[in-house]
């Protein structure tokens, strides 16, 4: 039925015009406004859609992954520009830079201004 449909992601923030800052300045995102909210263009001409709601609740899940070749380096030009990762101890035990190198993908989680959260992983 979806075969040949087109889709795309969506997600909530509480601070259109933060979180417009955040996805361009902090992550190096491409951008554009549109029906009161922002259109990230992701690589592989990949979309998601990320709309205003006033009540938002930040969801407790990973709500956007981004796939990179080397973590170390990733986790640093983020770091470099402002973003901080999320620390986790238990089975999902982070090291002091906020990586996660255990069983699964290494990843490395943090937060966008209002509360999602986000990673970047290499592709096993």
């Amino acid at each position: 039925m979806f075969k040949h449909s087109a889709a795309f992601s969506t997600f909530s923030v509480d601070d259109v015009p933060r979180a417009k800052r955040f996805y361009v300045d902090s992550l190096g995102l491409s951008v554009t406004e549109e029906m009161g909210g922002l259109r990230l263009h992701l690589p592989d001409g990949v979309e998601v859609f990320v709309y205003p709601k006033p009540d938002h609740k930040a969801a407790n899940f990973t709500v956007l992954n981004f796939i990179v070749d080397d973590i170390d380096v990733a986790v640093q030009e983020l770091t470099d520009s402002g973003v901080k990762f999320e620390h986790y101890e238990g089975a999902l035990k982070t090291d002091d830079k906020g990586v996660f190198r255990g069983d699964g993908p290494t990843i490395a989680w943090f937060k966008d201004p209002a509360g999602n959260i986000l990673s970047v992983l290499v592709a096993q």
